[in-house]
C-alpha cells in the first residue's frame, strides 16, 4: 500500500488476507512498541527515557553480581543498547522457551555498558512491555487498546503472552495493512490522526534520531524505528522478519506499507525486492509526482 499527500494511490494483494485482515507483522511491533512508551512517558507512566528499569525488576537483579544492569534504561532498551546478551538470533529458542522471559533476558550477562554498543534483542523490547504493565497498571495490549488502536480505530487483536501473562514486546502484534498505512501516516503527521493527537509530536521526532547503527544492513537506529538516507530523502522505517515493512519519507509526504506470510516470502532476497521497489520505483515517481 502507498499513501502521498494522505491519499491511498496504491492498494495490492497478491496472496494470502485481505488489507483490511490483522497479520502478524512481526518486528514491526518494536515500532508500536515505542509509541507506546512514548504515550506512556506523556501521560505520567514512566519519568522520561532515562528512568531506570531497575526498580521495575528488584526480585532478578537483588542478587545480580553486574552492578551495571542497575544503569540501564527505557532509553537504553528502545536504542538495543542495554548491554545484555542479546535473545534474538542463535539465543532466541532458548529465551522464549524459557519458564520466564524477563528473568532469562535481565539474568543474561552483560556483554557492554549500557547505553554504548548496539545489540538488536528482542528480549529488550520484551522489558519495555513488561515496565509498561508495571508502570501503567494495565496489560500492554489493553494500554494500547485503549490508547492507540481505538483512537485510530484500527483493529489490534491480543497476541502472544509470555508465561507471566506479559505480552510479548516487540514482536506478534496483528495488524492488518490499513492499520499499518494508518500507524505510519499517524506519525508521518508528527502524532496526529484524524484531527486527533495520538503520540506526542516531540516523541515522533526523538524516535528518528538515529543513536546507534546496525551492524547489518548499515541503517541507522532511533528507538525502535531504523533511518536512512535514499535518493537524497531521509527514510524512517519499522521492519519486520519475513517482509513486514512500514517506510515514511516525510519529504515527500509518503507512507509505504508491506506485509508478507513471514516463513513463506522467499528471505533475504524477497526483502531485497521490497526495498527496492520502494527505493527505486516509489520513490522516483513520487519524486516525478506520478501515480497510477
Amino acid at each position: 500500500m502507498v499513501a502521498r499527500h494522505g491519499q491511498v494511490e496504491l492498494a495490492h494483494r497478491a496472496n494470502g488476507p485481505s488489507l483490511s485482515t490483522p497479520v502478524n507483522v512481526k518486528s514491526v511491533s518494536k515500532s508500536v512498541l515505542s509509541a507506546l512508551v512514548g504515550i506512556a512517558i506523556e501521560k505520567g507512566h514512566l519519568e522520561g527515557v532515562d528512568q531506570r528499569i531497575a526498580p521495575f525488576f528488584e526480585e532478578y537483579l537483588s542478587e545480580d553480581s553486574d552492578p551495571r544492569k542497575r544503569d540501564i534504561t527505557v532509553g537504553d532498551l528502545l536504542s538495543m543498547r542495554s548491554g545484555l546478551q542479546r535473545t534474538s538470533g542463535s539465543n532466541y529458542g532458548a529465551w522464549v522457551s524459557s519458564s520466564n522471559w524477563v528473568r532469562n533476558a535481565l539474568q543474561r550477562p552483560m556483554q557492554s555498558d549500557p547505553g554504548t554498543e548496539r545489540s538488536y534483542s528482542t528480549g529488550n523490547s520484551h522489558l519495555l512491555s513488561a515496565v509498561l504493565t508495571q508502570a501503567t497498571g494495565q496489560s500492554t495490549w489493553a494500554f494500547a487498546q485503549e490508547h492507540l488502536a481505538e483512537p485510530m480505530g484500527m483493529a489490534l487483536p491480543q497476541w502472544m503472552a509470555d508465561p507471566q501473562g506479559i505480552y510479548f514486546g516487540g514482536n506478534d502484534m496483528r495488524i492488518s495493512a490499513r492499520g499499518l498505512l494508518a500507524f505510519g501516516e499517524m506519525y508521518r503527521n508528527g502524532g496526529w490522526y484524524n484531527g486527533q493527537r495520538v503520540v506526542p509530536q516531540d516523541w515522533v521526532r526523538a524516535s528518528w534520531v538515529e543513536r546507534s547503527q546496525s551492524r547489518w544492513s548499515g541503517a541507522g537506529y532511533g528507538y525502535s524505528w531504523f533511518t536512512r538516507r535514499e535518493q537524497g530523502h531521509r527514510m524512517h522505517y519499522g521492519w519486520g522478519y519475513g517482509g513486514q515493512y512500514v517506510f515514511i519519507v516525510p519529504t515527500l509526504e509518503l507512507t509505504i506499507v508491506a506485509t508478507s506470510q513471514p516463513y513463506a516470502s522467499g528471505g533475504r532476497q524477497h526483502r531485497r525486492r521490497l526495498q527496492a521497489i520502494v527505493t527505486e520505483e516509489i520513490i522516483p515517481a513520487a519524486e516525478q509526482g506520478t501515480g497510477g
